[in-house]
This record gives C-alpha cells, sequence and structure tokens, in this order.
C-alpha cells in the first residue's frame, strides 16, 4: 500500500482497491524477484552447500554405510535414490536459499505494503522488528549446525553393533536438516515478537515476569518435541539459547515500561486523584508545537 512517489501516507491509505491490488502486485513481483536471484546464487553454490550441511552425517565414528565411500563421505551413509533426486535436492537447496538469502527483501516488502495503515511508532516498532529478526534468524540456523551432528549421532547409532549397514537417502536428509534449520530460526525469533508486543502496547512486562515459570516449561516442551533425538542435551540446546532471549525480552520490556511510565508521569496532572479536576491551559499554541496523543504516550 506504499504508494507512488510523493504520494504521502494518508492518500496512500486511502487509495481504491484497484491501486491496492496493483500496489500488492507490484510488491509480491519484487519480493519473488528477491528470492528469486537468492535461488540462483543457491543453485550456483548446490554442491559447496550440499557439502557442508552432509559432513554432520558423513564424520559419524563407527557408522557404516551402504554408499559409496569417498573422501567427502567417508562412512558412506548418503544415498540418492532414483534418476532425478539429485536434480530434485538441487532445486530444494537453491528454493531454501532463496528465501533466506531474499529474506531482507520480501520482508520489507510485506512491511512497506502494511504500513500505512499502521501508526507512526508501529511503523518505526515493526521496520526494527524486521531489522533484528533476521540475525536472530540466522543465528538458530547456526546454532542447529553445530548441534545436528550430535541429533545424527544419536539418530544413526542407536542400535551400533546390530551388524546392519546405514542407507540414508540425501533427499529425504538435507529435508530433515533444512526443517531443523528452520525450526531453531524461528525459535530464535519468538522472544523478538514478546518484546515487538510489549512497545505496541499488547503486552506488559509485569505479566511476562507474573507467568514466566510457564513460559520455561513450555519451552523445554517446545525444545523436546522440536528435537527429534528427545534427549537432554539436545533439548536442553535449544531451550537455554531460547530461555536467555526471553529473560532479554523481560529486560528490555521493563525498560520500556519504566520510560513510559516515567513519561506518563510528567503530564499535567498525572498524580492527581479522579475527583481532582486539571488545571487547563487555554492559551493557543502555535499548530508546529502540536504533540499527537500517540507521540505523548
Amino acid at each position: 500500500m506504499a504508494g507512488k512517489a510523493g504520494r504521502s501516507a494518508d492518500d496512500a491509505a486511502r487509495m481504491p482497491l484497484g491501486e491496492h491490488i496493483r500496489e500488492l502486485r507490484n510488491r509480491l513481483m519484487k519480493a519473488a524477484l528477491a528470492i528469486l536471484l537468492g535461488a540462483v546464487i543457491g543453485f550456483v553454490f548446490r554442491s559447496h552447500i550440499l557439502h557442508t550441511l552432509e559432513n554432520p552425517v558423513c564424520n559419524i565414528q563407527g557408522l557404516s554405510g551402504v554408499g559409496r565411500k569417498n573422501a567427502e563421505c567417508p562412512d558412506g551413509a548418503l544415498v540418492f535414490s532414483g534418476a532425478t533426486a539429485q536434480v530434485n535436492l538441487s532445486f530444494k537447496i537453491a528454493m531454501y536459499c532463496g528465501v533466506v538469502i531474499g529474506s531482507p527483501v520480501w520482508l520489507y516488502q510485506v512491511w512497506a505494503f502494511l504500513a500505512p495503515g499502521l501508526y507512526k511508532k508501529e511503523k518505526k516498532y515493526s521496520l526494527a522488528f524486521i531489522g533484528a529478526a533476521v540475525p536472530l534468524f540466522v543465528g538458530g540456523v547456526v546454532v542447529c549446525y553445530f548441534l545436528f551432528p550430535v541429533i545424527m549421532k544419536v539418530l544413526l547409532t542407536f542400535l551400533n553393533g546390530a551388524g546392519a549397514s546405514t542407507m540414508l537417502d540425501a533427499s529425504q536428509y538435507m529435508t530433515f536438516c533444512l526443517q531443523m534449520m528452520t525450526v531453531f530460526g524461528v525459535a530464535f525469533v519468538l522472544p523478538l515478537v514478546l518484546v515487538l508486543f510489549n512497545f505496541i502496547g499488547i503486552l506488559s512486562s509485569k505479566a511476562m515476569r507474573k507467568h514466566w515459570r510457564i513460559i520455561v516449561l513450555a519451552i523445554f516442551v517446545f525444545g523436546a518435541v522440536a528435537v527429534p533425538t528427545g534427549d537432554p542435551f539436545g533439548m536442553s540446546a535449544l531451550a537455554l539459547p531460547i530461555c536467555v532471549l526471553y529473560f532479554a525480552a523481560v529486560g528490555v520490556s521493563e525498560i520500556n515500561d519504566r520510560r513510559r511510565a516515567r513519561k506518563r508521569a510528567s503530564m499535567p496532572g498525572a498524580n492527581l486523584s479522579p475527583d481532582e479536576a486539571t488545571d487547563l491551559d487555554l492559551s493557543p499554541a502555535p499548530i508546529e508545537q502540536a504533540e499527537s496523543l500517540e507521540d505523548i504516550l
């Protein structure tokens, strides 16, 4: 809904339905182009990405697979089944890279489409949210990557010594790997959502502190469900960083609530009882010095 050059925010907010649809089409085209360019980059470097993501399963000590053993995959656990498996996997990696690499662009396009319907402070907070969400998501993906060797070792050596070889379909493995990284990335962004709710006045830090025990329990339950091994190490590796981010969100929300309370206390008549009348200043002031209620709160 962001308008053309020279169009004000109010004009953009009052655009007719046809203009809204055309604006949505333009935003979608820009987002799709960013994802496509990211996918091209991912496709070009697909072999390097595959080699990086297969390391957790190709270097497990004591694991004997049925695939072709080489220097890049010593245990031979990964195999391709079918003539088109490698092509399908290449496009899957490319699309995932396109979504991740193009995320700053398509997230901004979503924000730009919704911005005319937001208040001034909501625009500022939502744009800051997008800027902070991307590195947090990447941080979750990085944590998952370093945790993944432990997850795969537990899963693939659960019946170690049974005399059977391992055959792990490469496409299924990569899908599982990318899904786990997505779960970790999204989980790292969730505390940021709480901060956003606090800044726009939906959630207070008092409520976040009051229910912290329930939240921490829910985080560990989520960690136990999200990590397929179910072992305490994997669950804690996901839950503990989220708990740290949650309490950081509580701290940021507490600072914001105190700042907001001090601002309200400085307003005329803030300390009056409900039965007392406030002294009103009826003298006119220049229009450029006027403050909106949104800026005061």
